[in-house]
């Protein structure tokens, strides 16, 4: 892609309402813009790490035995009377009334539709078990958004549900869902952590929340020095064996955010308890039959008895992902990001784009990089070489290569790492190869 003609407006100061790291590049970067209070319209750049995110999602997803779906946004305020949720959950619902006066609301969350669906289409213990997901706009009417994306009233969230005969197999669900998130968020770059958690407003006796470190986090942890260790993506798991152990190991180390930390009670002490930040970016439930009984989602049983279904729910914010990679990995020029949710995978600057063997070797690399599969930002815009320098450290694509007549002479380019800070001089012929090792 040609900056010239792309749309990337970037801000050289750092926007005033923009608290934390995350929103400030974001905006700077220009990622996303804001149209309402905690809503944001997102950009080329930002619907790119949208599109990386949701595909390594889905592909875990679709790993673990799970099936797409897509639902819509608005719901009947019906199915929540059913379950008994439409009084409880608060002003974070935002409800309407249609033309017709019917009760709706802008969901912002699936369980109750989820349920409807599947109890009109399931009818024998043979159908099960079953775990749909979808990849949908979520809308929660907070009080005080804050934090761009972080803690925005519309967010992109995927939600799984689970539908199984016994808790035995039901579980079984759950542990899927639990590996399987750890796996995304490796995939992502990103250590993650599962702590117990409050089932709150979803209900359920069973629930853990996925914590990310990042220095910037929103909560203060503390874990087990053991998870340094654990490495998700040592081994392909057997999704249809046994998974109880994977998670035994997982939650057999000490792990806690600061508001159920005790340390008079904790088990961990000295060097074996590392304190850090960290941030939600996905959270799992089992919640037995809270939402299948009352709503009659049943099938008949081996012995023709009719037994409510088992159900478990599992959610990943992915939008707020993006904000959550970028608290993980920034520096004071920008942001970093890891190679499997990049935008691009190269920026190549032309640092003199008026002189024309610069822009005919430019132009050159451009379309060997392109050739060899590589997704390339190509600045080739009529702005100072500083300028440029700046907006590729801003917007932190993994490589940048930058060709000046002092290279051409020397028949090199220079290749930096953004993570690293490195720079080296490459000869052209070995450009390729060289990202590709």
């Amino acid at each position: 892609m040609r900056l010239s003609r792309y749309f990337l407006p970037t801000m050289k100061d750092t926007p005033g309402e923009a608290a934390i790291a995350s929103h400030r590049l974001m905006l700077r970067a220009g990622m996303i813009r804001q149209s309402a209070a905690g809503i944001y319209s997102w950009l080329p750049l930002g619907l790119k790490v949208l599109r990386k995110i949701e595909r390594i999602v889905r592909e875990e997803q679709d790993l673990a035995g799970a099936h797409e779906v897509l639902m819509p946004t608005i719901q009947s305020a019906d199915l929540w009377r059913e379950s008994g949720r439409y009084d409880d959950y608060g002003d974070e619902m935002l409800r309407l009334t249609d033309r017709h006066g019917r009760d709706m609301l802008y969901g912002p969350t699936n369980e109750e539709l989820i349920t409807d669906i599947v109890r009109r289409e399931l009818r024998s213990y043979k159908d099960l078990p079953k775990n749909l997901y979808h990849i949908q706009w979520k809308f929660r009417d907070e009080r005080r958004p804050r934090f761009g994306v972080m803690r925005g009233r519309e967010f992109l969230m995927k939600d799984a549900y689970s539908f199984d005969l016994t808790e035995e197999s039901a579980r079984h669900s759950y542990n899927a869902m639990f590996v399987a998130y750890l796996r995304t968020f490796a995939r992502m770059g990103l250590k993650a952590i599962p702590m117990r958690a409050d089932t709150g407003p979803i209900g359920g006796d069973l629930s853990h929340e996925f914590i990310i470190l990042a220095e910037t986090g929103e909560s203060e942890v503390f874990y087990e020095k053991g998870f340094d260790a654990f490495d998700p993506l040592a081994a392909m798991p057997d999704y249809d064996g046994d998974l109880q152990p994977v998670v035994d190991c997982w939650t057999g180390l000490y792990a806690a955010t600061d508001e159920i930390h005790d340390a008079a009670a904790c088990p961990v002490a000295g060097d074996d308890l590392i304190t850090g930040r960290g941030i939600e970016v996905g959270h799992i439930f089992f919640f037995g039959t809270k939402y299948s009984a009352p709503m009659g989602a049943v099938v008949q049983g081996p012995d023709g008895s009719q037994i409510p279904m088992q159900m478990g729910s599992y959610g990943v914010g992915v939008s707020r992902l993006a904000g959550a990679i970028i608290e993980a990995n920034h520096d004071d020029n920008g942001i970093i990001w890891p190679v499997a949710v990049a935008p691009f995978d190269v920026g190549l600057i032309n640092l003199r784009a008026g002189d024309a063997a610069c822009t005919g070797a430019a132009e050159d690399l451009y379309a060997d990089l392109r050739q060899a599969g590589f997704d390339v930002l190509y600045d080739d815009r009529d702005e100072r070489a500083g300028t440029k320098f700046a907006d590729m450290d801003l917007i932190g694509l993994p490589w940048q290569m930058a060709i000046g007549p002092r290279g051409l002479e020397k028949g090199v380019v220079e290749l930096k790492n953004r993570r690293s800070g490195t720079r080296e001089e490459i000869p052209r012929d070995g450009l390729v190869a060289r990202l590709k090792g």
